[in-house]
This record gives C-alpha cells, structure tokens and sequence, in this order.
C-alpha cells in the first residue's frame, strides 16, 4: 500500500510545488549537502560566512551571501516549513537541547529537523542552539545566538519510507522536540516519528546503528544511543564498528572533556585545531560543531575514509545522555573535512596539539 501511494504521489504533474528536499545555493533540489559555517573571528562577513559542498562538489565552495539569507541553501531547504502555501500533508519535527538560550535539558543532546511530505523529505542534523525557528514564526532565520562559534551542517533527502526507520533512531536519541506535526495520514506509516512528535514513551534499545540510502543513491550509517549506552559514542561504539581510527571535532566549553584515547587499539583523537578550506586557521574553542573524520583512506578503494556528521560531544555528562552520528564514506566529503583538521591532542597529553596523522 505504502509503495502505491508512493507511485502516485510522487508522478510529476502540472502546477506541482517544489519538492521537499535539500537545496543548493543555485537553487537546485540536492540529494545531500554539508554546510560549515566559520567562526565569528575567521569570518569576513562577522559570523555568518558559511562553506557549502553538495552531490555536485568537489570540495567546499564559498557559500553566496550570508547563511542568514533566505535564498541560501539552509533557507530555501527549510522554506517548506514556513510557507502558507505548502500542502496541509506536511509533517515536520523540529528538534534541539537548546530550544531557547542558555536552557539546558537532560534529554538528548541533539539538534535537528525533519520536514516531509507523502513523497520525501530532508532530515538536517546541526549544531546550533535555537534553532531552526518554530513554524510559527512565519519565516526562516539564522539565531545572532549562533554568529560566534563554528557550526556544522549536513541535510540529506530521503523518500518517504525511510523516516520510518529514522523515527525509531530518533526515539531511542531521546531528543527534546520543541515543534512538530505528523498528521494522522502519516501516524500508520510512520508510527515511530508520531511518537517522536507525540512525547509517547516505546521501549528502544539503547543504542543501535542502521545502513540509511538517500533518495538519490547515497550510502549512510545512522548511529543512535540513548541515556542507557553510558559511554563515549566515539570510541566505544563508532571507532570500533568502522574498523576506523577517529579525528572528532567537538565542544570543549564543558566540564569532563574526555581526553585523546589510544587504549582500545584504535586512536580516537581530540581535533584543536581546524582550517576547513584554507581558512584563517581557528582554535577547536571558536567551534560549536560535532563531526569526526577518519585520519587515512580506506584501503580497499578509492571511496575516502569514514565522515560523520554529529550531535554529541565527548565529556563524561554526554556519556549519560542521547545522540549520535551520521557516517558516510564520500572521497570529497572525506577530503574536505579531513584537510580543515590540522592538530590533534595527542594520547597521553593534557594539552597542546601535533599534526593528526593518527
């Protein structure tokens, strides 16, 4: 039934509003794009300067205006959510542990946001507090709130029958939804991401990594853990389950930062340094952003190393609480990120940094 009401949903036909999904700068529906929007200090533009790069890159590209404009790529993929004219069959879940400033909540430490229809949709994983704006704001922007500090950015399109399996990864992050609607045309197909939206409680395992594929083809690793994981979500499960060693790039204005760890034979490195680029090179203080990249390429093709997008960071309170990861193997993807981390803290080293040759 799903699958029928796919084919006739999704058939092209006059008049049709654009579809749900990422957009480029230019305007163009994209399977996928990462986003990096610099620090205020590395920024011409005084925090809103952001690196965009999508299906059709081959590395990050300047991003054209300011990540505040509402036909940059952030604005015209969230533009669904605040327009007056988009079909009633719309579902959405807005997502953030910081929903407001300086508000803290022990759920997930998770930010994000889905928005679809009966054909497809975009699941946007980010960094930054307050953010996106409710619905009912009646329009996209960018918080002054996140101007200061590096944030990142990855959105992906799917078709319709993969958020079913991207609620159940959402319930078990336990994240605090501040906005959602899934009508009732949705709640058979989609039962987890109701219940997401609904605040009703299933059982969920604590942690559980699932192979997503985007719309057009792209090959994903969801990882997701709740508060019962209890452990670093970098090194006990991703760095392990990737057969990788890993750079991670996190939030170090917390108490309980974990250290560099070598212990467990893989090398998971704490990234204190960072150029995405060739920018102005800026301290891992002056970024809000959670990602990790895998030091060396794979060895058994040209695919690049391990690349994940984030929510959480590695402090021992994160440890009890939900997030995760969205990992991918892309040779651009992994280029892009992998030059933006120059040092690294070595194991064994409470401060200071080398080169991340792992």
């Amino acid at each position: 039934m799903l699958k029928l009401l796919l084919l006739i949903c999704c058939l092209p036909h006059g008049g049709a509003a654009s579809p749900i999904s990422c957009y480029n700068d230019r305007g163009d529906a994209t399977d996928w794009f990462h986003m990096y929007k610099l620090p205020k200090e590395a920024d011409a533009a005084p925090g809103f300067t952001y690196l965009l790069l999508d299906e059709g890159s081959a590395g990050w590209t300047p991003g054209r205006g300011t990540i505040n404009d509402t036909d940059g790529a952030l604005g015209r993929t969230l533009a669904p959510l605040y327009s007056q004219k988009q079909s009633a069959e719309l579902a959405y879940v807005l997502y953030n542990d910081q929903d407001q400033p300086r508000r803290n909540h022990k759920g997930g430490h998770t930010k994000g946001a889905l928005v679809l229809d009966k054909c497809q949709g975009f699941w946007l994983i980010h960094s930054t507090p307050v953010f996106p704006p409710p619905r009912q704001a009646g329009h996209y922007q960018f918080p002054d709130s996140g101007a200061r500090y590096g944030q990142n950015f990855l959105c992906v399109t799917f078709p319709l029958e993969r958020f079913a399996v991207i609620g159940e990864q959402l319930h078990i992050n336990q994240p605090n939804v501040y906005d959602c609607h899934v009508p009732q045309s949705f709640a058979a197909s989609l039962p987890a991401l109701a219940a997401v939206c609904n605040k009703t409680h299933v059982v969920a395992p604590a942690n559980r990594s699932v192979a997503l594929t985007s719309k057009g083809g792209a090959q994903f690793v969801s990882f997701a853990k709740g508060a019962a994981f209890n452990d670093d979500l970098y090194k006990s499960w991703v760095s392990p389950t990737l057969q990788s060693d890993l750079l991670v790039q996190f939030w170090i204005h917390s108490g309980g930062v974990l250290p560099s760890d070598c212990s467990a034979g893989r090398k998971v490195l704490d990234v204190t340094r960072i150029s995405p680029a060739g920018t102005p090179p800026f301290s891992n203080s002056k970024d809000h952003s959670k990602w990790a990249v895998s030091p060396r390429p794979a060895t058994d093709d040209d695919g690049g190393g391990w690349m994940c997008v984030a929510d959480i960071n590695r402090n021992q309170a994160e440890e009890k609480r939900g997030g995760g990861a969205l990992c991918r193997r892309h040779a651009a993807v992994w280029k892009a990120y992998r030059a933006a981390a120059l040092d690294c803290q070595p194991c064994g080293d409470g401060g200071g940094g080398e080169d991340c040759g792992g």
